[in-house]
């Protein structure tokens, strides 16, 4: 049975190709707003760390009416380092809406979420985005596309996708690149006829695989997911199929479905609906909600595994306590179990130490949106550097996990680029120079390469270079890549930094902090102009003397510090050393604070 009231359809695209302005302007032209209602943009991102970094992090429903027919819209982020939240979000829809750029064309996560929405069975529909740039090149754009199609192993009917031209900040879409249209009616039209309706029998078993999850305060947790098939109705007695194989029991107290952007709470949803539940608590992401008398799982959810582990700890340096609400083992830890409840990529382990645990993820930012979104809770911890995920082959050869790394970069870095990546152990597959000043550079290289290269990228190429990366597989390990080439400054005793002591140092060392920062031993408070570490007092005072004044040598200039963000201390930090993160501050630190300790620590490893 086909249901031909509903559509159900995913929007996919590299970063910045603009999904989520797209979905603001079909849920303004679906008449889901009032005429005199205040709406920002991008209110599908609603997420403090999404807003702040423009980028959506986590998968968000909506749902709007065109012609009696309703559409259920999933918006899903860019990054492959979400792609847990790809994955399972494509599981509940029957299309998707493949975004774009005009200008930049195919990208690398335009790679990775076409790949995954054409494993996924879906026949997507095309979206050629910001057709007001400048720099549009339509045509070229769409040979690119096909190209990757064909690249992806599309078969002829994901091959024959329709393709269309808009300005989603504009509000509208048109099927011919040299006409600016009016409304996004177009697309809406395109999505009705092009998307497949959901299929299934209301009478038969209820299906229904749980893809998200959600917490309310009130109601406790909130399932998300698709029906397959069957109906559910409020107060119904379910069972759980659970991924061991185990089957629970379970009542349902409320049925929602959405409206716009709200939840609307509903007697019985049916077929194809994508819905929410409360009262269901012990229920996890990939299981399946059944019919307690004969239940039905359906095939789990498959995420790809992780990449990069680090290590997060309690807090241990003397100022541990002064600022989290949420300091000691046991609260990190139920912190990370409920993570997992939700975030299907994150992987947690236990280690011998009760105080440590191994989190692995999909990559840098998966991790640090994780760290931050604790620390904004009040959690203090610290962490360590970020390290690859190793395997052995069958024959015991090991294989460390590769990147698709694309580089856009204006002409006259692209030697410095080259040079700097083939440290780095990367090889490169592909240059191309489109006349404009421009060049792409494409790169496969070990994932321990990109480790501490972005930063070193921007100022290598003064901002004006661009970089994506896209996991490209397991290879054979490339042997060494030379670690950081400048040593950490280290303050070796307690006290407040003066700008007398910065003053002093500053032609040695490019400084994290400023005066009148606490510091503590062991604390790294700068960067050091060569290779080796320094112990260094940043807490001397200029003291008075009887041949002159404290201030008689006339104002100090310092140098304005550079002060790291999360990423940017991740990316910095050696194996020694360790990231203390506090709602109030990022601090470096040694993971020996005392310099006697390190000292005999590094002739012990010279020794082996």
């Amino acid at each position: 049975m086909k249901r031909t009231d509903l559509r159900n359809i995913a929007i996919i695209a590299h970063v910045d190709h603009g999904k989520t302005t797209l979905v603001d302007g079909l849920l303004r032209q679906s008449g889901i707003f009032r005429a005199n209602e205040e709406v920002q943009d991008c209110v599908m991102d609603s997420n403090d760390l999404e807003r702040e970094r423009g980028i959506t992090i986590l998968a968000k429903n909506t749902a709007v009416s065109y012609n009696g027919i309703k559409i259920n819209i999933v918006d899903t982020p860019g990054h492959a380092d979400f792609s847990g939240e790809v994955e399972r979000i494509l599981s509940m829809v029957d299309g998707a809406i493949l975004l774009v750029d005009s200008a930049e064309g195919v990208m690398a996560q335009t790679k990775f979420v076409l790949r995954k929405a054409l494993e996924s069975g879906l026949r997507p529909i095309v979206v050629i985005n910001k057709m007001d740039r400048q720099d549009a090149r339509p045509a070229e754009v769409l040979d690119e596309i096909l190209e990757l199609f064909i690249e992806l192993g599309a078969d002829d009917e994901q091959l024959e996708f329709p393709v269309l031209y808009a300005v989603g900040r504009a509000g509208w879409a048109s099927l011919d690149p040299d006409e600016k249209g009016t409304t996004l009616e177009p697309l809406f039209q395109t999505i009705i006829e092009k998307v497949p309706c959901p299929e299934g029998d209301d009478s038969a078993v209820l299906q229904m695989l749980i893809s998200s999850l959600d917490y309310d305060s009130y109601t406790g947790r909130v399932t998300i997911g698709r029906i397959h098939q069957g109906k559910i109705r409020t107060g119904q007695q379910v069972s759980i199929c659970k991924r061991d194989g185990d089957i629970i029991k379970g009542k349902v107290l409320q049925v929602f479905t959405y409206q716009g952007l709200k939840r609307v709470p509903v007697e019985e949803a049916s077929t194809g609906e994508i819905i929410t539940l409360t009262g269901l608590d012990n229920v996890n992401i990939g299981e399946t909600i059944s019919d307690p008398d004969n239940p039905a799982p359906l095939p789990v959810i498959n995420v790809d595994e992780p990449t990069l582990q680090m290590t997060f700890q309690t807090n241990t340096s003397p100022f541990a306590g002064k600022e989290g609400d949420y300091i000691t083992s046991r609260h990190l830890r139920s912190r990370l179990l409920k993570e997992l409840e939700k975030n299907v990529a994150l992987r947690v382990q236990e280690t011998e130490d009760p105080d440590v645990f191994l989190v692995s993820g999909r990559g840098e930012l998966h991790l640090s949106i994780l760290i931050e979104t604790m620390r904004r809770e009040g959690y203090e911890l610290a962490v360590s550097k970020p390290s690859v995920i190793f395997r052995k082959d069958d024959e015991g050869n090991l294989m460390e996990p590769l990147e698709q790394l694309i580089i856009d970069v204006p002409e006259e870095y692209m030697g410095v680029v080259m040079e700097k990546l083939g440290t780095r152990r990367a090889e490169m597959t592909n240059m191309v120079n489109n006349g404009t000043g421009q060049v792409r550079l494409e790169f496969i290289i070990p994932a321990r390469g990109l480790i501490g290269y972005r930063t070193e990228f921007l100022t290598d190429t003064r901002g004006f270079g661009i970089m994506h990366h896209l996991f490209h597989g397991y290879g054979e390990h490339r042997g060494e890549i030379p670690g950081r080439t400048k040593g950490a400054a280290v303050a070796f005793e307690h006290g407040t930094a003066t700008a007398y002591a910065l003053g002093y140092l500053q032609e040695r060392i490019a400084f994290f902090i400023t005066p009148g920062t606490d510091v503590y031993q062991g604390m790294i408070v700068g960067e050091n102009a060569r290779e080796q570490d320094m112990d260094v007092n940043v807490a001397k005072a200029k003291h008075l003397t009887n041949m002159r004044a404290s201030g008689s040598d006339g104002t100090i200039k310092l140098e304005p510090p550079r002060i790291l963000s999360l990423e940017d201390a991740l990316e910095w930090i050696d194996d020694d050393e360790l990231v203390e993160v506090t709602p109030l501050n990022i601090r470096l630190r040694k993971r020996l604070l005392d310099p006697t300790q390190r000292e005999r620590a590094k002739k012990n490893q010279t020794l082996r």
